[in-house]
């Protein structure tokens, strides 16, 4: 199935112009980059004070709640207003600000170069970073990247984790100059997640960037750094991934192995097994995000970055408040 799905457009076809107006291509980054904030959902480490609330107390300024005083607590931390009315020492707990370390993995395999779209997968994966980068070292965050052709060698890349709008376009900068790889296998998500995880020491924000199509077995690994970092699946689509249009007969490749067939699209269950097979590989996709507790933002390339951005923090911001509200109730 991962096979049929990465097929692309022969040199033969027409490829689609990447200079045309697209609806991604028009996002107002500035504007986006005002309105938006990350939210961080598990406890990190840090070291210096920085621009988010982690979900346990400490030395913050804003007040997160009120309990009776413990012999281990602060004598500094005591509330006496509401010692005084309730009889009883009571301490104030403050929700604690902490600098978050963002470190981005970036698939950068022959399949996320395909794109029917005016805007590939490639390059929707590149505006995508650049805003979330943005957003993240705007006031002192810092963020890193590990960039991969999806073989199985090392990664092309790695940049340390700095702040600034300079390492921003540095790092632009690298993915652009990152040459898509040559035919020859197909993407190793798992090596590329265990280098990862080998690589990020310290609990951090982990954003895997990915068209999820790969040899079998990566599971096990996206588990394994989810459980001690932060991870957030990042999935590229294409809408010819999901619905094969009626083009008639043309020629397809893969992008990673160079394997060609030839495809009638005009014929009816063709495009039914397709779409069934696609079905079939997000319902499993979607399984092991549940089971590994992650959370997916899908972005497709004929669709609007800059909403798509907006609604998922918008729900990982409900999702956010939601839990703190159900540890008060516990």
């Amino acid at each position: 199935m991962f096979k049929f799905l990465r097929r692309r457009k022969s040199s033969a076809d027409a490829e689609p112009s990447s200079s045309g107006s697209a609806k991604p291509t028009a996002i107002a980054l500035e504007q986006l980059l005002t309105q938006l904030s990350w939210r961080v959902i598990r406890r990190l480490d840090g070291q210096l004070q920085g621009d988010y609330r982690t979900l346990f107390r400490g030395s913050g300024v804003e007040l997160a709640d009120l309990r009776e005083y413990q012999p281990h607590d602060d004598v500094r931390h005591i509330d006496w207003n509401v010692t005084a009315r309730m009889q009883t020492p009571y301490v104030r707990q403050h929700q604690e600000d902490r600098e978050m370390t963002a470190c981005f993995v970036l698939d950068l395999s022959g399949s996320v170069g395909f794109g029917s779209q005016p805007v590939s997968k490639r390059s929707m994966a590149v505006a995508c970073v650049a805003v979330l980068a943005r957003i993240l070292t705007r006031r002192g965050n810092p963020v890193g990247a590990m960039l991969f052709s999806g073989s199985r060698q090392k990664a092309e890349h790695i940049l340390p984790a700095r702040t600034g709008k300079t390492h921003v376009l540095q790092l632009m900068q690298v993915i652009h100059q990152c040459e898509t790889p040559g035919l020859s296998q197909m993407t190793d998500l798992r090596h590329m997640l265990l280098q990862a995880q080998a690589y990020c020491k310290k609990r951090s924000t982990i954003f895997v960037v990915s068209d999820f199509i790969s040899d079998s077995g990566w599971e096990k690994a996206l588990g394994s750094l989810a459980h001690r970092h932060e991870v957030i699946a990042i999935r590229l689509l294409d809408p010819w991934e999901v619905q094969l249009p009626a083009l008639g007969l043309f020629t397809v490749q893969d992008a990673e192995t160079g394997e060609q067939i030839l495809m009638d699209a005009n014929h009816k269950g063709l495009r039914e097994r397709y779409a069934q097979l696609a079905k079939e590989r997000e319902q499993a996709l979607q399984k092991i995000f549940e089971k590994t507790h992650i959370d997916c933002l899908t972005l497709q390339t004929n669709a609007d970055l800059g909403q798509a951005l907006l609604e998922f923090m918008l729900k990982r911001k409900k999702r956010l408040h939601s839990g703190i509200a159900h540890r008060k109730a516990a």
